[in-house]
């Protein structure tokens, strides 16, 4: 076994996430509670990012929309990446003070980076932040750049977190037909068959709608519980025309751009109407996976920020028909299954084990994938 730490930084531009794992790419350590779920995996750590953070990592994105090569760093990009380096770099070092924990004790770093461009038809999906500085800063491998040779291989590039749903779900028992929805800025569902196979996809806009609507309308960074939905009315009209997107009717695998729809499509709305609209669109979204279940799940474990908006579960309850929990509920963790994730999907990357799969992203056969960096590079 080996010890793992993960980071995640995701399309809503919150914060870092931080999570530390045992395992040798395959099995994850875990312990039991007298209920049988899952303790909790291993520490946790987050690190928030400032409102000027944020406006430069909004700036990137915009500027990103300029990019045709990979290495690119058009407008503020080369300052947003050395940004995310660093701040990345401290919520480790942080980490790793609060739980008495030396660089010696890791073994690698799984780093994702932050999405700025996700564009898999033209073979391209660059993620933002340098693996060879953050490995020579803190002493520590690291495993960045996941997406780009899925994608080089004809694949989506993304999600990438299934492998681990699955380990996760056998490490709990699960038998029956699964679906795992992790809601982030973009919303992706892996579907776990009784017999063990998956099948992966981005089901649509997760959060980020919702987020850039709140910002736009109210000031706040994302709307709590769902408050302010529940008290609109979606417009029905401008639902029906937002899911005949030909996204939703391609066959998985498929991916979504964050940028592939707008808040602003809301703007006729009243803030209450708008953000109801919103909310319903992402919960409508993922029930057109159903459409591509061979075995539909009995049973949805709902993570990311979206498992704390309760009028989002609501919807979601109504629509998905089948029995629905958070990770938080038995033993997983909303908060933190993706920065687990990049934790195991880094070891299975030093052990040259697939990440990626045909019934996952679209790429032709299982392979590997990550760039290693290390402190003496």
């Amino acid at each position: 076994m080996r010890r793992a730490i993960g980071l995640m930084s995701g399309t809503s531009l919150d914060g870092v996430d931080v999570a530390l794992i045992e395992t040798d790419g395959e099995a994850i350590r875990v312990e039991r509670s007298h209920n049988g779920y899952l303790e909790p995996l291993g520490p946790t750590g987050y690190r928030a990012y400032s409102d000027d953070d944020r406006a430069l990592l909004r700036q990137a994105l915009i500027d990103a929309e300029a990019v045709t090569e990979r290495s690119e760093r058009p407008g503020c990009l080369r300052q947003a990446e050395e940004l995310v380096t660093r701040l990345h770099a401290e919520a480790v070092e942080n980490f790793l003070s609060e739980n008495g924990l030396t660089a010696a004790d890791i073994d690698v770093i799984g780093f994702h980076g932050q999405t700025v461009v996700h564009r898999p038809d033209q073979k391209m999906s660059v993620q933002i932040g340098d693996g060879r500085v953050l490995s020579r800063r803190l002493g520590i491998k690291v495993v960045s750049d996941l997406r780009h040779a899925d994608i080089e291989a004809g694949g989506q590039g993304a999600p990438l977190v299934p492998v681990f749903h699955r380990a996760l779900a056998q490490a709990s028992g699960f038998t029956e037909s699964l679906g795992i929805l992790n809601i982030g800025g973009v919303a992706n569902a892996t579907l776990i068959a009784r017999d063990g196979q998956i099948l992966a996809f981005d089901t649509g806009p997760g959060n980020a709608l919702i987020d850039d609507w709140m910002r736009e309308r109210t000031g706040h960074a994302l709307d709590d519980n769902g408050r302010t939905a529940a008290r609109g009315r979606p417009d029905e009209q401008l639902l029906a025309w937002l899911l005949v997107h030909p996204f939703f009717a391609r066959r998985p695998p498929k991916s979504l751009d964050r940028n592939w729809f707008s808040h602003k499509l809301a703007g006729q709305l009243t803030t209450e109407d708008g953000a109801a609209t919103l909310t319903a669109f992402t919960a409508r979204a993922v029930a057109r996976a159903l459409d591509h279940a061979s075995d539909p799940p009995v049973r949805w474990i709902v993570a990311g920020g979206g498992a704390r908006n309760g009028e989002l579960l609501r919807q979601l309850n109504y629509h998905l028909r089948a029995e629905i929990t958070t990770a938080d509920a038995i033993g997983w963790s909303s908060a933190f299954l993706e920065a687990q994730a990049f934790a195991y999907l880094a070891v299975r990357s030093v052990e040259g084990l697939p990440i990626t799969f045909p019934s996952t992203t679209g790429v032709r056969e299982a392979i590997s994938g990550g760039v290693l960096a290390r402190p003496e590079d």
